[in-house]
């Protein structure tokens, strides 16, 4: 569906960005791809690895709605995947994490919406399933705006969906990446926030590969939610660093103990299908069933037992600290 096409990915030179980028080009002969993104530097070495003459290279911010009209003309899909992400950061910079996951999410959707553009998927995160921390509750407010496009449409072509996943192995700014570098540098431990902290496990290539599928199956409006594994932080401190000992450090300003994507207060919204669940919106949809059992494959599904919670800690698959080794290996 992306052959001939034009998509668009906002924050485009992170981690997602380069994935995305590099499986698109490898599976699909895009007609423009363009990386909109606010750093120069990281658009510049961006284009060292990524000369396609189909790549585009938009200097742009979220919070500049005219830059982001003019960068979607003429786009069929965008990808967005720009955010202020580092929890502490966001408690200790509230106003510039608000502007940027917020009022940049809404940018983005005026600008998809008076340019017609097909699809839109937002990047969501566990963080913002009952939030404890402003990055979450931005994000949840991002979610929420996301959905509520698809009734500011109207009968317009322009669709809405979010996708919402854990941690993801060796992106930049996780964990992965500051324990190897403490491996490194021969650290005399390694810190670990609790003991009993966990985390939903994803890879690069996996997030990628579920957003990809996801926009052949969205309808619009729909929080699409994979099944993905758990890990306890210290089995990953210990498949990562056996022979160095773990000093637990305290939870990190808004950090959470385990991490939750499909809340028991969504229940009644939630369906599960074979590889991923599906949260429906609360609100009615004017123009449309709000049925959301089968989706744009046909794929069936079924809703969830009332209260049904999909959480870090009781997900029924955990990693050993072999299949976490493997894992990681597997992301690198």
């Amino acid at each position: 569906m992306f052959d001939g096409r034009s998509i668009l990915i906002t924050g485009g030179t992170g981690s997602f960005g380069h994935k995305y980028v590099e499986t698109l080009l490898a599976k699909y002969k895009p007609k423009r791809l363009i990386i909109y993104s606010r750093d120069e530097l990281k658009q510049f070495e961006m284009q060292q690895k990524f000369n396609a003459p189909c790549m585009r290279y938009f200097i742009g911010d979220v919070r500049d709605k005219e830059r982001l009209n003019r960068a979607m003309q003429g786009v069929d899909f965008v990808i967005h995947a720009a955010a202020m992400k580092q929890v502490p950061a966001a408690e200790y910079n509230p106003t510039e994490c608000i502007r940027t996951n917020i009022d940049g999410a809404e940018n983005v959707i005026n600008a998809a919406i008076d340019n017609d553009v097909k699809k839109v998927i937002a990047l969501s995160t566990d963080k913002a399933a009952n939030p404890v921390n402003l990055y979450g509750a931005t994000k949840l407010a991002s979610d929420k705006l996301f959905v509520a496009a698809n009734n500011i449409v109207g009968e317009g072509t322009s669709r809405f969906s979010v996708v919402r996943y854990g941690n993801v192995v060796g992106s930049r700014g996780s964990v992965v990446p500051f324990f190897n570098k403490l491996i490194a540098e021969n650290s005399d431990h390694i810190p670990v926030t609790h003991k009993d902290m966990t985390r939903f496990w994803i890879t690069l290539q996996q997030g990628v590969d579920f957003v990809l599928k996801n926009f052949e199956r969205m309808l619009g409006g729909e929080i699409f939610v994979p099944k993905i594994p758990s890990i306890r932080i210290t089995d990953l401190a210990k498949a990562m660093a056996p022979n160095i000992p773990i000093k637990y450090v305290g939870i990190r300003p808004g950090e959470k103990l385990h991490e939750m994507m499909c809340p028991g207060d969504m229940s009644l919204h939630t369906f599960e299908f074979d590889d991923h669940f599906v949260i429906a919106p609360a609100i009615k949809f004017f123009h449309r069933s709000n049925n959301f059992t089968s989706n744009a494959l046909n794929e069936q599904g079924q809703r969830v037992e009332s209260g049904f919670e999909y959480v870090s800690d009781t997900n029924e698959h955990f990693l050993s600290i072999e299949e976490i080794k493997q894992f990681n290996e597997e992301a690198k």
